[in-house]
């Protein structure tokens, strides 16, 4: 049935498509404040176009002066890309545990800059290797491209592998779903300053000095477990996301008492880091380039093995 004139006249304005975040267990967030995409559009099964937005003032992700964006949120929204497509696009179901092998990001820091507005954001993400096992979708390797009113803000891969519940209950049976912090074994330990490491507020500082640690750069990796951004939700092992926070506050403390700005990182992780046992975050390697460029190597030691290792690379001011 057609309208007439005189009611198409008075036919209600078609819906605004509003925007809003996904899904925050889609990401693996518990806050629906740290969720970084409000949408995706399937090109062809392997390339995704996603789109998302950064806050102007978010308590973390951004500069010691407030005027830029922190490169390691690039990281995070690209661990969030991968995560959602592998869920809503590749169909692994909710409650699967996800291993991420590695994450690389490389930013433009002038494409970081805060403005108006909040940051509106394109992400283009290819899928360049999808393994399945009984047909679920077991390991993915991911390449992104983020993009900010058309203009390249940065690009990256990353390695995810997919673990059903019950095997990965078996993989972790020796070790309790929520493990206690064993008993102190490193009184005198003291948080580094916040200023050494990058940082404004000491809650954000992960790394301690440890009297007789040695005379080499290395600190004590210790977060603070019920920090609302690092350990959004719960788990039984150090995130990536802290290990790379880590590595930032390493390098920052080397540099000090001059700024680096980590512009690029290439994040390689062995094996879970453990919560109840010491993990040691020692910078490894120290090279200075041209135009004020500096690449710094850390690495996470536990138990006597590699935990991680962080190539960085950004200007030191």
């Amino acid at each position: 049935m057609s309208l007439t004139t005189a009611e198409a006249r008075t036919a209600p304005p078609a819906a605004l498509r509003l925007t809003t975040t996904v899904a925050k267990e889609y990401v693996h967030r518990d806050s629906v404040a740290e969720v970084f995409l409000t949408g995706c559009d399937t090109q062809d099964g392997v390339n995704f176009s996603l789109t998302g937005q950064w806050p102007r003032a978010h308590t973390m992700f951004r500069s010691l002066d407030g005027a830029s964006h922190d490169p390691l949120q690039v990281a995070e929204t690209f661990r969030q890309a991968g995560i959602y497509v592998s869920h809503v696009e590749l169909g692994v179901p909710l409650g699967h545990k996800f291993v991420m092998s590695s994450i690389t990001y490389t930013t433009d820091t002038t494409g970081l800059r805060i403005e108006a507005g909040p940051t509106d954001f394109d992400l283009d993400t290819r899928c360049t290797e999808i393994v399945r096992r009984r047909g679920v979708a077991s390991r993915m390797a991911f390449e992104f491209a983020l993009r900010r009113s058309g203009r390249s803000m940065a690009h990256g891969t990353g390695q995810i592998s997919v673990i059903p519940p019950a095997v990965y209950n078996r993989l972790r049976q020796a070790r309790a779903a929520e493990p206690a912090v064993a008993a102190e074994p490193y009184p005198d330990r003291t948080l580094l300053p916040p200023s050494m490491v990058g940082r404004t507020f000491l809650t954000d500082v992960v790394l301690s000095a440890v009297a007789g640690s040695g005379s080499g750069p290395r600190w004590l990796l210790t977060p603070d477990l019920n920090h609302p951004i690092l350990f959004d939700h719960k788990g039984d092992h150090v995130p990536g996301m802290v290990l790379l926070e880590a590595a930032r506050q390493a390098a920052c403390a080397v540099m000090a008492p001059h700024s680096f700005v980590p512009a690029a990182a290439a994040n390689h992780f062995h094996q879970y880091a453990e919560l109840d046992r010491p993990c040691w975050i020692e910078v490894t390697r120290v090279e200075r380039e041209a135009h004020n460029m500096v690449t710094l190597e850390v690495t996470g030691r536990q138990d006597g093995k590699d935990v991680f290792t962080s190539v960085l690379t950004g200007p030191v001011g």
